[in-house]
């Protein structure tokens, strides 16, 4: 069966992208050596001694534990979390797509995903094609799986399995999703508060898994309602989530929407809820959004903007509802900060908003994202310096990623007008509460290849502060000393791998999103838009001041492909296709009391950085090897008060440090694959 329909681009493109931006200037570049850590700044809450019981660690998701990690040496243990990864690699060409929980610590206690039941492989996987008997099959059929949290705690050096609780919960389909949605819990006190079908919640029991209470707002029987992002929790114990009802979940079709919910769970399972378009009615959010030009239409003719006055393309934006994976933060003050988008894939991205909540579930602000970046052509895009002949055969040098002649400054071409934020259901993005009590938040665009954009705003009013240029599928860790803080971030440069700022075709005007014509002379869109074999890269991790400012840049130099052998061994094959090292495979980086900063790379190591660096720098303080170089997910990262650091590489978790073993030999992957980490193509029809 097919898996087309309105938005079904789930294929990641392998082609083109922006050609020569302007490097990002590391102005005031200063080293960080001699940071005293303090904790005066405006956020008050503690790390809870070192544990790790929600996404980004605390409420604030500032990903810090005063906790120093330990040397990352050794293996302490790997076990298996999703055996299924083999098969969903096969299913999208090497790409493992599926976001997993951060593995959640309290003392000896680790509460993880896991994932059982079946994995429907498609004939041949990749196909689309269900076997017989079966209506879906591969990734469009992730829902034939089962979500479990386990309790694991430590015992003598090992591991040991507790409990193990199977949620009814199931994701929202691919359609909309693209990559598979994260199941993730939050631990509170003596209990786990664990996503459930219809909506709801289960409440268990920390010791024994029971079931002490199931949350359900919304009943439990409607198969259309789905918690949607991880749970947050505050200091008090309340829990924060967001659930979004759909009006279908039909093989090949965007669903609608029914209506979007923030819900707040206290201690006491009361419920108290606001829905999205209430919340948001007194900012009035559009209905007609803007879109990308259409390479179909011959008015809108390659490359773009057409010419300085062409009007933008107009969609219908939806109403408003929260991305499929944001997690919402809470400010030591009881603020809730979320984020919000148009639900139609015809512009309402392009319709999103950070979103600032009073406790009582009233809108303290909502600032748009919409026009609020002029980096586009001319900043980010180089300008083409003579116009395109109406006939081919066309010179790629002279035209491959760039605007057209003349083209007004610093817009997006794609619009023709400022750039702005996207909310990408494909992310999983969520808002950190900085310490001087101000927001950041990471957005996707397109026009600067994917990377898209962080801002930072004020907590007060929700006015926008700084920019900076990456933001995608990244919620960033924050490192406190002096009286300041620095943010760390992945910093991804995916050029060449998806198309600059449209989508390629044939020569016939099909649209192809996976497929490359490698910049053939005589279709106008891949001269312009397509990826032309060059390597993506450099692959950044980034460390900035509070103004967003980079203090220093650790560069990707690692060019093999590696693997664990059964007996132990390593071996490394330097196949060419990673000239520029390998990009960040890390959506939650994690830094510890001393100011180390641990990230995981798909080149199958896990990194560590200390302070102390200026401009970039390329050794970093250490790196252990998993078992596999592979087309990994963007997986989170976290330390227990042990100084104990929990990784992920490929449906394993990795727990490091001292004094362990070495890697264990279980390897459920089908081989090492390219990185292609790009949501989906904009529609473009």
């Amino acid at each position: 069966m097919a898996r087309g329909g309105v938005g079904d681009n789930y294929h990641n493109q392998q082609g083109g992208n922006l050609m020569k931006r302007r490097s990002i200037g590391l102005l005031g570049l200063g080293g960080t050596a001699g940071l005293l850590l303090t904790f005066g700044l405006a956020i008050a809450e503690s790390d809870d001694a070192g544990s790790w019981p929600q996404w980004g660690q605390n409420p604030q998701h500032q990903s810090f534990v005063s906790t120093v990690g330990q040397d990352a040496t050794s293996i302490l243990a790997d076990v298996i979390y999703d055996p299924f990864t083999a098969a969903e690699e096969a299913d999208t060409g090497g790409e493992l797509l599926v976001h997993y929980q951060v593995p959640l610590l309290d003392g000896q206690d680790v509460f993880m995903e896991f994932k059982s039941g079946q994995f429907i492989e498609c004939v041949p996987p990749g196909s689309g094609n269900p076997p017989p008997g079966q209506a879906d099959c591969g990734i469009s059929n992730w829902n034939s799986q089962t979500w479990n949290q386990k309790r694991l705690h430590w015992e003598n050096g090992v591991l040991v399995e507790k409990w193990n609780f199977q949620s009814d919960w199931k994701a929202v389909r691919i359609e909309l999703a693209q990559w598979e949605p994260v199941y993730h819990a939050v631990l509170v006190g003596d209990f786990v508060y664990d996503p459930g079908f219809s909506g709801s919640v289960f409440k268990l029991d920390r010791g024994d898994g029971s079931v002490v209470s199931r949350i359900s707002p919304f009943g439990t029987t409607d198969a259309n309602t789905f918690v949607a992002g991880p749970l947050s929790a505050d200091s008090n114990g309340n829990v924060y989530y967001n659930a979004i009802k759909f009006t279908d979940q039909t093989i090949g079709f965007f669903p609608g929407l029914v209506n979007s919910w923030l819900v707040k769970i206290a201690p006491d399972d009361s419920v108290s809820m606001v829905s999205y378009p209430s919340l948001l009615a007194s900012v009035n959010p559009p209905t007609r959004c803007e879109r990308n030009y259409s390479i179909f239409n011959p008015s809108t003719p390659l490359p773009w903007p057409p010419s300085t006055d062409t009007p933008t393309r107009m969609g219908n934006c939806g109403a408003q509802r929260p991305g499929l994976n944001i997690a919402p933060a809470i400010g030591p003050d009881g603020t809730i900060y979320t984020a919000s988008r148009g639900h139609l894939p015809t512009g309402g991205d392009r319709a999103s908003y950070v979103v600032a909540v009073n406790p009582n579930l009233t809108l303290k602000w909502a600032t748009s994202l919409t026009n609020t970046l002029n980096d586009g052509c001319g900043v980010l895009i180089p300008i083409a310096t003579e116009v395109m002949p109406a006939n081919p055969p066309w010179d790629l040098a002279t035209f491959k990623g760039k605007c057209r002649f003349g083209a007004n400054f610093g817009v997006d071409p794609a619009t023709n007008s400022r750039g702005s934020g996207r909310i990408n259901d494909a992310g999983t993005s969520s808002p950190v509460v900085l310490p001087d009590g101000n927001v950041y938040f990471g957005a996707w665009g397109r026009y600067n290849v994917s990377r898209g954009h962080a801002y930072k705003l004020s907590g007060s009013n929700g006015a926008i502060l700084a920019t900076y240029d990456f933001g995608w599928d990244d919620t960033q860790a924050v490192f406190q000393h002096g009286g300041t803080y620095s943010i760390v971030m992945k910093d991804n440069h995916y050029d060449e791998e998806e198309g600059f700022y449209c989508n390629s075709t044939d020569i016939n005007g099909n649209l192809i999103p996976t497929v490359s014509q490698g910049g053939d002379p005589t279709i106008r869109s891949n001269v312009v838009c397509d990826w032309t074999g060059i390597p993506a890269g450099p692959f950044y991790i980034t460390q900035t001041n509070a103004n967003l400012v980079p203090e220093w840049k650790f560069k990707s130099t690692e060019t093999r492909d590696c693997h664990r052998n059964p007996d132990g061994s390593v071996t490394c094959v330097d196949d060419g296709r990673h000239p520029n090292g390998f990009e960040w495979c890390i959506n939650q980086p994690a830094v510890d009391g001393a100011g180390n900063v641990y990230v995981e790379s798909e080149d199958g190591n896990i990194y560590v950085f200390d302070q102390g660096h200026s401009g970039i720098f390329t050794t970093p303080k250490s790196k252990l090897f998993t078992n596999l170089a592979v087309g990994a997910a963007y997986t989170p990262l976290s330390i227990d008060n042990q100084g104990r650091l929990y990784a992920q590489n490929n449906g394993h978790l990795f727990v490091l440090g001292s004094g362990g073993r070495g890697v264990g030999q279980s390897d459920e992957s089908s081989g090492p694959h390219s990185p292609r980490h790009l949501p989906e193509l904009d529609p473009q029809d």
